[in-house]
């Protein structure tokens, strides 16, 4: 019985390997082409000169509308105004999961909720008391203090 199965995979087996066989390709090699044949264009020498008449695409504008030109840098304007420790007061300290929150509001009216190592303007938060908030502030040539205590006010 198992005789019969194999001889079936065997007879199949060479007679696929003798249909894909090596018969000789039917379809005949491109002719070659003449280089005069080749230089022509496909619709003719009429073609080619109609192309070149026609009239080229203007370059493309750009219109800003009110927008910044993307092709001039970015520059840092001097003077402009970021948050000042010195002139700013503490509103409120609140803890929250156990980590202190100090309300700091600026000489212009902006509310900042603060933690340790958050920054204000060129200062980052130091400590956080039960009662005042310490900035330390980046050193600059010929500066004074490098930190700032604001203090809770009292009622």
């Amino acid at each position: 019985m198992t005789a019969r199965p194999c001889v079936l995979t065997v007879l199949g087996a060479v007679l696929g390997t003798a249909a894909c066989g090596s018969s000789p390709s039917s379809t005949p090699p491109a002719p070659k082409v003449s280089a005069s044949v080749a230089a022509v264009p496909a619709g003719g020498p009429g073609q080619a000169a109609a192309e070149s008449a026609r009239p080229k695409p203007a370059p493309p504008t750009y219109e800003p509308r009110g927008r910044r030109d993307p092709f001039q840098t970015l520059e840092v304007i001097e003077g402009t105004a970021r948050p000042m420790v010195t002139t700013a007061k503490l509103t409120g300290i609140v803890k929250s999961g156990g980590a202190p929150w100090a309300l700091v509001e600026t000489s212009d009216g902006v509310g900042y909720i603060l933690r340790v190592g958050d920054s204000l303007g060129e200062s980052r938060v130091v400590e956080i008391g039960p009662d005042s908030v310490v900035f330390g502030i980046t050193a600059r040539p010929g500066s004074g203090a490098n930190r700032v205590v604001l203090k809770l006010a009292g009622d």
